[in-house]
């Protein structure tokens, strides 16, 4: 597969392991983030072309089924795979700094054989109880197909998950990065193709076609990584040999390692290693499987209650459907940063706590917070100033406007909250996440059980849910962090970012409402966004929330502001 321009974007550092004698793609803590932000923000928005284009073609009901699936789903993948590939990318991480008696090589083989089993089993058990699930827990029985279609992807995304943590845990985030992009690329085709083409024999059919092209791109991801895997298994030998050729025309005072243990043939599993990935596997596993059984039971009881409410089944589904396929993933579109940095932050994370470090696990939390916040803020705004348009452009329904503009100020919290947890996991301490999470969905579900079965509130009811829920999440996960490592957060970012915010809203709101009369609509919602932007960045370039240095370890524009910063 070509790279297809996208290797420009990665600022990759190859350091020399002389212990082992082999050369490593890795990457800094910023580095990794910036290659996975790059691929995230093209996976966003790509991603949207499908959200886009699907309500179009199957209409707000069909999302609403093609989405009922989802929730008892990524229940089963969490079970399956919730822990393993961050406790991959952890062991790894810590084999590379000679941490752990066992090899990276090893690591993988033995977590890859406990996923795959699993996902097959669950796989199938899915296949088999899919009327029963779709019956009478899901509660529509037009899911059938489509919970059948997307039981497959169980045992791809578990081989899938546990080679982007091994990669994660050689801080070499560039498979991960392609894999991804891949994989979206193909979902995109696939998921309108075939909603397309099986919409003549009804919606339900719709949903599954559209299911299955989600299934094709992840099986595309999944190629990806295995190709890059087996790339580099080819490398090693040549690099080791050139390596050690270099080093014998230079005496030196260690002893050199004749065979890298990342190349060396290991027997059976070895119990300890095992124990190793279980132990740190099942609190995250615990802890991302209350969020998950949260999200499913989101779906049933907000369902429930909006029949309770007095809506109708059709109409109940549609309104779920606009929610969860429409506003939310708006609303979750800069999560491709945070994402980002919880990804990059775990293995940067343990490596600091295993040399005890405080001062930079201290310094990189920071970093990632501060990256967040100013990163995260703009798309607050903008969700918030111009909801209506911004709905009616994207979904060509503004009517759905009010949910995306009640729940835009809460954003925030939803992006600080992923740094936050991967630093309480990274840290051994994911017993915390999982406490939080749980109070988090007792509030959620409470919430919804009480608002959204009043006829006044309906699905808003579940919107204010969602908003109070990601807001107690977050603050309880910043106490846990502090509490854990005397962390002190920075209110004047706070303070800087929400006066940047502010002053952007104002600037963004004039320029659109002021041109009504003088220019067309959509030119309107191409100039007021833009204007907006270049008034918060001066903004936080003046508060210094923004600087030089910062931006020159960005992909592409890097070497720009390096050279304008004179470093």
């Amino acid at each position: 597969m070509k790279n297809n321009g996208f290797v420009p974007f990665m600022l990759i550092t190859c350091t020399f392991n002389r212990e082992r004698g082999v050369v490593l793609k890795k990457q800094t803590f910023i580095q990794g983030a910036m290659i996975l932000l790059a691929a995230g923000i093209i996976n966003r928005i790509l991603g949207f072309i499908p959200r886009i284009a699907l309500p179009r073609v199957i209409g707000a009901e069909g999302v609403g089924i093609y989405q009922l699936s989802y929730p008892f789903f990524i229940v089963l993948v969490t079970l399956i795979t919730g822990g393993i590939p961050l406790a991959v990318a952890k062991l790894v991480a810590e084999a590379d700094t000679g941490a752990n008696r066992y090899s990276p090589q090893r690591i993988l083989q033995v977590s890859l054989s406990f996923t795959l089993t699993l996902g097959v089993v669950f796989m199938f058990l899915c296949i088999l109880f899919a009327p029963w699930v779709t019956k009478y827990v899901l509660t529509d029985e037009r899911v059938y197909h489509t919970f059948v279609s997307m039981s497959p992807m169980i045992a791809i995304i578990a081989v899938s998950a546990v080679y982007r943590g091994y990669f994660q845990g050689k801080q070499n985030m560039m498979p991960t990065a392609i894999s991804s992009i891949v994989e979206t690329i193909i979902r995109i085709v696939c998921v309108i193709w075939f909603a397309w083409l099986l919409l003549p024999h009804g919606i339900a059919q719709a949903a599954a076609g559209a299911m299955l092209g989600a299934l094709v791109g992840e099986f595309g991801g999944m190629l990806v990584l295995l190709w890059k895997y087996n790339s580099q298994k080819k490398e090693l030998p040549l690099a080791n040999q050139q390596n050690m050729s270099n080093l014998t025309t230079k005496p030196s005072s260690k002893p050199l390692n004749p065979m890298p243990s990342v190349l060396k043939e290991t027997g059976t599993p070895q119990p300890g290693l095992i124990r190793r990935l279980l132990a740190i596997s099942i609190p995250v596993t615990a802890g991302r499987l209350v969020g998950s059984l949260s999200y499913l039971a989101e779906t049933i009881v907000t369902a429930q209650s909006l029949a309770l409410a007095g809506i109708s089944k059709g109409l109940a589904t549609a309104q779920y459907g606009a929610l969860q396929g429409m506003i939310i993933p708006l609303l979750l579109l800069p999560g491709a940063l945070t994402s980002s940095l919880a990804t990059s932050l775990v293995p940067s994370l343990s490596e600091a706590s295993a040399q005890g470090d405080r001062a930079l696990i201290h310094k990189r939390m920071h970093q990632a917070l501060r990256l967040a916040l100013v990163t995260g803020a703009p798309f607050s705004v903008f969700m918030y100033v111009l909801a209506e348009p911004m709905c009616l452009v994207l979904y060509n329904d503004a009517s759905i406007g009010s949910m995306l503009k009640l729940m835009a100020p809460f954003a925030l919290f939803i992006y600080i909250q992923a740094p936050l947890q991967a630093a309480l996991q990274a840290l051994d301490r994911p017993g915390k996440a999982l406490l939080n999470t749980f109070i988090g969905a007792v509030i959620k579900i409470t919430l919804i059980l009480t608002l959204a079965s009043r006829p006044e509130y309906g699905i808003f009811g579940a919107v204010i849910a969602i908003c109070v829920n990601s807001t107690v999440v977050t603050l309880l996960h910043a106490q846990s962090v502090r509490s854990l490592l005397q962390f002190r957060f920075k209110i004047m970012d706070w303070i800087k970012t929400g006066a940047g915010m502010f002053i952007m809203g104002a600037a963004t709101l004039i320029v659109y409402e002021e041109t009504a009369m003088i220019l067309p609509f959509w030119v309107r919602m191409l100039l007021a966004p833009f204007v907006g932007l270049i008034v918060y960045f001066i903004v936080m370039g003046w508060t210094k929330m923004i600087d030089f240095h910062d931006l020159s370890r960005a992909p592409l524009i890097g070497s720009w502001f390096k050279r304008r910063s004179g470093k």
